[in-house]
């Protein structure tokens, strides 16, 4: 059995989609990155790289390569997830939440938990992701930014 963390944190911006979980959300501001930002997405995938002790998404992904450039990280997740596989893992579990004032996520939370556990292979009930604010409080309470945290928990696979 192996367990990651993971955490990550996006500026909002003007003129930017907001994806969370691979979904379109609508809001005034989307999320700034080289990637797609989702922030959701990254700090999972960098729960499943840490419990192996694999690095991070930038050591895989590195915001230098033209090659990741407006990717989406549903793509970016299920190259994390075959990683894991080829390792001999497989995971059992996540739990994640996403922290940020506004939009509310609440209506999108299960296409979300469709969206992680097909692009990983995995029984939707083996997702949990979660919402809530900071009740105005720092970054993401002022509507500046939205993070993330995940952690997961992998089994290794009898072969």
């Amino acid at each position: 059995m192996r367990v990651g963390i993971g955490y990550d944190v996006h500026k909002l911006v003007e003129n930017r989609p907001l994806i969370l979980g691979g979904v379109n959300i609508p809001h005034s501001k989307g999320l700034l990155g080289h990637s797609d930002a989702d922030v959701l997405l990254h700090a999972i995938m960098d729960s499943l790289l840490g419990a192996l002790a694999l690095g991070d998404i930038g050591k895989h992904f590195p915001d230098t390569s033209e090659s990741y450039k407006g990717i989406s990280s549903l793509l970016l997740l299920k190259k994390v997830g075959n990683l894991i596989n080829s390792s001999g893992y497989s995971v059992e579990n996540l739990d994640s939440t996403i922290i940020a004032q506004k939009p509310k996520i609440s209506p999108y939370i299960t296409e979300i938990r469709k969206n992680i556990a097909y692009t990983l292979g995995i029984d939707i009930g083996r997702v949990s992701v979660k919402a809530t604010t900071e009740e105005g409080l720092g970054f993401s309470g002022r509507e500046e930014g939205i993070s993330s945290q995940s952690i997961c928990l992998l089994n290794y696979m009898e072969k």
